[in-house]
Parts: C-alpha cells; structure tokens; sequence
C-alpha cells in the first residue's frame, strides 16, 4: 500500500485519542487563519481548515467560537514552529508546535527530550532526511482525468494510485493550493476523506528493546504538550 493509505489510516485510528487537545488545536488553528478575514466565502484557507475540523468532528460551537475570537480586536498572537530532535537508536523527530508563547514552547519540547537524555538538534539537522509533502485522498472514477490535469498544470505527483474507489494523491508540501484547484476544477464537489500536511521519512528505522520503550516514551511525552499539534518521526511502528 502507499503512502496516502497508510496516512489515511494512521489519520482514522487518532481520532479516538485526546478529544480535548484535538479541539483545542482546532480551535488555534481557525483563530489562526480567520484572523483579518474571518468569512468562509472568500478565505480558502480558513474554509479548508474549517472542513478539516469538521472531518475530525470537532463542534460546530468550537469552531464558530474560534471565528468570533478571530473577529475582535487583538487577541492571541499564535506561530507555527517545529523543532528537529534525535530520538534511541537512529530514530530522529520532527515536532510541530502552535503556540502563544515560544519560551514556554521550547522549555517543554526540551524538557522532554532531557527526560529521555536525548537532544535537540539544530534546523535542518533531521528534515533534510524527510519529504514535506501533502497527502488527499477522495472518492472519483476519474483518474486518468485527474492524472493528465495534474500533469497539464506542471504537477507531478509523488504519488498517484486507485485503491477501492479512493484516489490518493501525494505532491511536494509547495503544490499543495495548486494541486487542489486542479482537483477540484476537475471533482467540483469533491469531499476529501484525508487532507494532511506534514513531513515524512525517506527511510524508516525499526527498534527494539530499550530504544523502542525509550521511544514510546519520548514520543508521549512530546504529544502530551498542549503547544504539540503532529510529531513526525522515522520509526517504523508497525501496524
């Protein structure tokens, strides 16, 4: 199976996890893209983010509260920011945070990794063995329409492939607007069961033993930081 399968999976079995964190990520996520025009009409970013959160079934009064916040004047002032960490074993992560405030941030994300006597690395020292890519997935019977349509607007996929009925398209992180005007000038009413962003490893590692408790570990913790919204790594979990 691919990649976009495998991300669509991973997608569904999160969804039983930490409601809470969810919808507070959410939330930061809508204030974020309705600040300065908060109408779903005429911000495409705001109304992608908002179907997102509607996949995820994150409440409307979540959302609709996020969008109000966004009106008023002031507010929070929320960045995105990822740091590159080395985790047991070879395994290396690649964590990505929204936050209010980035002293805390970085003391916690720190902190973590000093729990577990593993570091933080410097920027590009661990993503430059990642891709950044964006991964949909959508119901259509029309993947050759789709294929030729990408390939026509000077996209081509990482990724392309039919798997019962669902086209899952994998592009570099960049092509990611273009990559869905093409789709859905093609699919106008098109409803994506996976829309994700992220980075990805070119080569999976596998652990065993203490490196793969210390891991686990690692990894909990770092998902236990409210400020943590995805954490990326090279390990191969299994199934």
């Amino acid at each position: 199976m691919g990649r976009a399968y495998e991300v669509r999976k991973a997608s569904i079995q999160k969804t039983g996890a930490a409601k809470a964190k969810l919808y507070s990520t959410f939330a930061k996520e809508i204030y974020l893209a309705a600040k300065g025009n908060p109408e779903l009409e005429t911000n495409i970013g705001l109304k992608r983010v908002v179907e997102k959160a509607k996949r995820q079934q994150v409440p409307s009064d979540i959302i609709n509260r996020a969008i109000e916040k966004a009106k008023g004047a002031g507010g929070d002032d929320y960045q995105e920011l990822s740091y590159e960490g080395f985790g047991p074993g070879a395994s290396t992560l690649i964590v990505k945070c929204l936050t209010d405030n980035v002293n805390r941030t970085v003391s916690f994300v720190r902190e973590a990794f000093n729990k577990c006597h593993k570091s933080l690395g410097v920027t590009n020292s661990v993503s430059y063995n990642y891709d950044n890519l964006c991964v949909l997935s959508f119901k259509s019977d029309k993947e050759e329409e789709l294929l030729m349509a990408l390939l026509d607007a000077g996209i081509e996929p990482v990724e392309f492939e039919n798997e019962d009925g669902f086209i899952n398209v994998e592009v570099k992180y960049i092509d990611n607007i273009k990559t869905r005007e093409v789709i859905e000038s093609v699919e106008p009413n098109v409803d994506y069961e996976l829309d994700e962003s992220g980075w990805y490893a070119k080569d999976l590692v596998t652990l065993e033993g203490e490196d793969l408790e210390l891991f686990n570990k690692l990894y909990g913790l770092l998902d236990d930081i409210e400020d943590v919204t995805d954490v990326y790594h090279n390990v191969d979990l299994g199934e």
